[in-house]
């Protein structure tokens, strides 16, 4: 039985064990199994900045790291040096390979994202993706940021699944979290956050691509705008 699938038959045991227990234990139970080889990604979006606080508040020995596109607001890259400071760790940055990026810019411009969906995903790619799977070679407990009411692709996500593309079990810790109760446990905690979150961002990603959110508008509008509004990823979770 080769690795992927030893992971494959540990999910069960490893959903009953996590049955109950809050994020924070959950982070906690499986830094203890998989030292070494568990990682959190983060966009240093509002419930990222909560997952971080678990992990360096609690010592956990679990790799934090987020990928710089190259596209970000000024208020991320802000938010990411308040964050190292405020808990005295590094957050690791990835980037694109800048050879891809300059063939993409230099044959179809810089904002070809605007284009079409393929040429949206081509950027997303070169800039988001493949940089995440270096990130995560090795990794076999990635934990993400995901909560259920983001959008309709994501109400039918478990606590823990099985990643197919990865080959690796993602952990879900804030599911069941609603915005609200994000942001309490943000406010109680006096943890840093990205200040566009106040002015009506609910995601943050690279500044041509996000806008902030009218009222009643769904939480997913604000990403890619111009595109329809089903199911819109940029290719990180796929599944």
């Amino acid at each position: 039985m080769d690795l992927s699938q030893e992971l494959l038959a540990k999910l069960d045991s490893l959903r009953a064990a996590l049955s109950g227990l809050t994020a924070e234990e959950g982070l906690r139970r499986l830094a203890q199994e998989f030292n070494g080889s568990i990682a959190f990604s983060s966009s240093l979006g509002i419930e990222d900045q909560l997952i971080t606080h678990y992990i360096f508040e609690n010592n956990l020995p679990i790799r934090v790291f987020t990928l710089d596109t190259g596209r970000l607001f000024n208020e991320s890259y802000t938010l990411l040096h308040k964050t190292n400071n405020h808990y005295g760790k590094k957050i690791e940055v990835y980037f694109p390979k800048h050879e891809a990026v300059e063939q993409l810019v230099n044959e179809k411009g810089p904002m070809s994202f605007y284009n079409s969906i393929d040429d949206r995903k081509q950027c997303c790619y070169i800039r988001k993706v493949e940089p995440l799977n270096r990130a995560l070679e090795g990794v076999q407990i990635w934990v993400t940021g995901i909560r259920a009411e983001q959008s309709g692709a994501r109400q039918d996500l478990q606590l823990l699944e099985w990643d197919e593309g990865h080959q690796l079990i993602k952990y879900n810790p804030l599911l069941d979290f609603t915005l609200d109760e994000v942001r309490a446990a943000v406010k109680a905690l006096h943890i840093p956050y990205n200040p566009l979150h106040d002015k009506g961002f609910v995601s943050i990603g690279c500044a041509p691509c996000t806008r902030a959110i009218l009222e009643g508008e769904d939480f997913r509008a604000g990403r890619w705008w111009w595109e329809d509004n089903s199911k819109k990823e940029c290719g990180l979770h796929a599944r």
